[in-house]
């Protein structure tokens, strides 16, 4: 490992923090004084490309034992990498997973706890800003001369707001900027930085129902899929970058729902799947589908020829062997809704075991909610085919990526994530100093804090909060066995030291703990 001059990079650190933020020059030259450590980078650069599927299932991936959905690529990328077992998003719904993703803090100092819209009045809003004062991963690498690239559904605010990618880290952005207009794959428009770029020459709304008659799949359905559109400008990306370092970040839209796959994947899946239950017809929101199973399955096979397309871009520049390649998800599977029959969308988690056997689905800190597949390629450095149970989850990935990199951490921003490095390599993970938590605002309040074996879990809290429930993971994965009755000490524990590093978002506040919190961990 090679050490960068630590001087030099907190300098130029400093400055370029002072000039984006518009820091008065005093305060950056006191921090000045300060010490500034990189614990070490590889001899090397590393690219770093970091795949975010949208709503996958821990269950539902060929190495993670799923047996009807056929996903080659990623199945290929576990096989020559090293697969975890007890990988954690940072949240059980979109936006604030992305947010603690991005800055690596927990839910319990995290700016975005819940998802929210940003209230601009538009029918496409974009969802509630992270502020222009906290760094993300995007702008740490950039410190470290990378090019970075956001591809995929953003969610933490909208253009011309302090929230958008181009303000926060990335030099090109394409996607969905407003994770709403993500309920449709063929949608008007999609984000080109910070425009609207039309893709189609109308639009279809995420949202309807067929309450009688035929269900064609073609109905809904334009000439461009924004998939296939948005993975074509994250090849360009890497076309035009292949010749420095680059971070691209891929937050896929697939699969969650509407099912609008490509026929050509439905078609390779049995047309006896759909006769039991026949065809979806939006009863439980999002679009109606003729054979919703097939569509679901095609969705995620979809996605993973996308994972081999970025795959053979690498191969093609000769650049394998010097890329990082993260993939995971940003949740577990959508949960039930009106018609039992279904979850919602009109997916069918218990016919594809979707959790295999976890408790809990999307918006639940349970482990369905939020234990997602996670594998990581890095050849020569990753063990092919390795396999750790070591618990870990998105803050995690803030000061592994920055260390692999040589790029500076922030010297003001609370990190809750430990250096996944050693894990990859196959070494001994350092000593988790913070606890794992997950302090969500929707769904009725929820908060779930990990610390080795214990997991606890506390419900309602928007309202009248349940009893806390205690959970030991390492014997009970499926969360069948509550001991906090047993293990009042554990309770009382985690929930101490919860309260005391937790801060007070406003934007997301959770009156029980709010008024439980130290006033000094109050933030503006």
């Amino acid at each position: 490992m090679l050490a960068m001059p630590r001087a030099s990079v907190f300098f130029h650190w400093a400055l370029w923090r002072a000039l984006r933020k518009s820091m008065p020059w005093g305060i950056v030259a006191g921090c000045l004084l300060g010490g500034f450590v990189v614990t070490g980078v590889a001899a090397e650069k590393p690219n770093i490309v970091f795949i975010l599927a949208d709503d996958l299932g821990y269950g539902e991936l060929g190495c993670y034992g799923q047996q009807k959905i056929k996903t080659p690529n990623v199945d290929r990328l576990a096989a020559e990498g090293i697969r975890f077992t007890q990988h954690y998003t940072g949240a059980p719904v979109c936006a604030p997973a992305r947010c603690t993703l991005m800055t690596g803090q927990n839910l319990a100092h995290a700016e975005i706890r819940g998802n929210k819209d940003s209230g601009n009045g538009r029918m496409f809003p974009g969802q509630w800003p992270i502020t222009d004062e906290i760094v993300t991963i995007a702008e740490s690498l950039q410190q470290a001369d990378y090019a970075t690239g956001a591809f995929g559904k953003w969610g933490l605010g909208p253009s011309n707001t302090s929230g958008s990618p181009i303000k926060q880290g990335f030099d090109r952005y394409f996607g969905y900027n407003c994770q709403r207009n993500a309920h449709s794959y063929f949608p008007l428009f999609l984000d080109s930085n910070e425009r609207e770029q039309q893709i189609n020459r109308g639009i279809v709304y995420g949202h309807q129902q067929k309450t009688d008659g035929e269900v064609v799949a073609d109905d809904y359905r334009l000439e461009s899929y924004a998939p296939d559109v948005i993975l074509a400008e994250a090849l360009t990306f890497i076309d035009k970058n292949r010749q420095k370092p680059f971070f691209l970040y891929l937050p896929f839209v697939e699969p969650h729902v509407s099912m609008q796959p490509p026929q050509e994947w439905i078609d390779r899946y049995p047309s006896e799947w759909d006769d039991e239950k026949g065809p979806y017809r939006g009863q439980n929101g999002y679009l109606p589908h003729p054979r919703p199973r097939a569509a679901y399955a095609a969705m995620i096979s979809d996605l993973d020829q996308h994972v081999g397309s970025v795959l053979e871009k690498l191969e093609e520049h000769g650049l394998t062997d010097n890329t990082l390649v993260v993939f995971t998800s940003d949740n577990g599977t959508t949960h039930g809704s009106r018609d039992p029959r279904f979850h919602v969308g009109g997916v069918d988690a218990e016919f594809f075991n979707s959790t295999a056997g976890l408790r809990g689905w999307k918006g639940s800190v349970y482990e369905g909610g939020i234990r997602v597949p996670c594998v990581v390629k890095w050849p020569n450095h990753v063990t092919p085919g390795s396999v750790t149970d070591v618990a870990s989850y998105f803050p995690d990935w803030f000061p592994t990526l920055c260390n692999l990199a040589g790029a500076p951490l922030p010297r003001q921003q609370h990190l809750d994530g430990m250096d996944l490095a050693p894990v990859l390599v196959g070494k001994e993970p350092p000593k988790r100093e913070e606890l794992m938590i997950w302090d969500f605002h929707n769904y009725g309040g929820l908060v779930a804090i990990r610390d080795g074996k214990w997991k606890a879990v506390r419900r309602n809290l928007l309202k009248d909060p349940t009893p806390w429930e205690l959970y030991d993971i390492g014997q009970d994965r499926e969360e069948s066995r509550d001991l906090a009755a047993d293990h009042p000490e554990v309770i009382k524990r985690l929930e101490t030291a919860y309260v005391k590093t937790r801060t007070v978002e406003p934007d997301f506040s959770v009156p029980f703990y709010d008024k439980l919190t130290t006033p000094s961990n109050a933030t503006d």
